[in-house]
């Protein structure tokens, strides 16, 4: 599905969504349950997008965000009994934010996708990578008292962003991997991150999910 030019996004200072990947949210806030009611009402699509540092001084209005952001289609909607909503978002393609315009209690952005091509060169590389990704995770894991279990059906690409999605990262790293050129580069930049965390401290990055309130 083709991106639209404008699309609700909704700003958070913890989370990152990457294609492909889902995002449970709770949504409470009186602005962005109207933005959910209007996105169940059209094409169901909402823009996350990471607030910079500083914004509680203008959380209420229109903190700066980075400009890099991931669209995402909702596929799974629970409304609650006092207007609250659980979603699950799908990731669907990265975006930068252009412009903005008002009119609506929420933030509409004008945006520009961001296409991630994988090529076949690539896939290849990415796979040699797999091991590595695997190796890292497990170690992690061990030093935790723990075991991850990663499905070897799941293609490299999701695995890669769902990694970088899930691990127990800083939210700016985590937008600096969003912003990697395309999802090899993301590979690369994950593995020096992982192997970075396990010298300075093993077992640092978790396989760990965070959920935004």
């Amino acid at each position: 599905m083709p991106l639209p030019a404008t699309i609700p996004i909704f700003p958070l200072p913890n989370v990152v969504l990457f294609p492909n990947v889902f995002l449970p949210l709770h949504i409470f806030e009186a602005r962005y349950r109207a933005m959910v009611k209007d996105a169940l009402a059209s094409d169901r699509i909402i823009g996350m997008v990471l607030l910079r540092p500083g914004f509680e001084a203008d959380y209420a209005g229109r903190p700066p965000v980075y400009p890099i952001g991931c669209a995402g289609l909702i596929t799974h909607s629970e409304p609650l009994a006092d207007g609250r909503f659980n979603i699950v978002l799908r990731g669907l393609e990265k975006f930068t934010v252009t412009g903005e315009e008002g009119g609506k209690l929420y933030r509409l952005a004008h945006v520009e996708a961001l296409a991630e091509t994988v090529t076949e060169e690539d896939k290849t590389v990415m796979h040699s990578h797999r091991q590595r990704l695997e190796h890292l995770l497990a170690a992690a894991m061990e030093h935790r008292g723990s075991d991850a279990k990663l499905s070897p059906n799941v293609p490299d690409d999701d695995l890669v962003n769902a990694l970088a999605q899930y691990l127990a990262l800083e939210p700016i790293e985590r937008q600096a991997l969003l912003e990697c050129n395309g999802v090899l580069s993301r590979c690369g930049a994950l593995i020096e991150l992982l192997e970075m965390r396990s010298m300075m401290t093993p077992g640092t990055s978790s396989w760990t999910t965070r959920q935004a309130h």
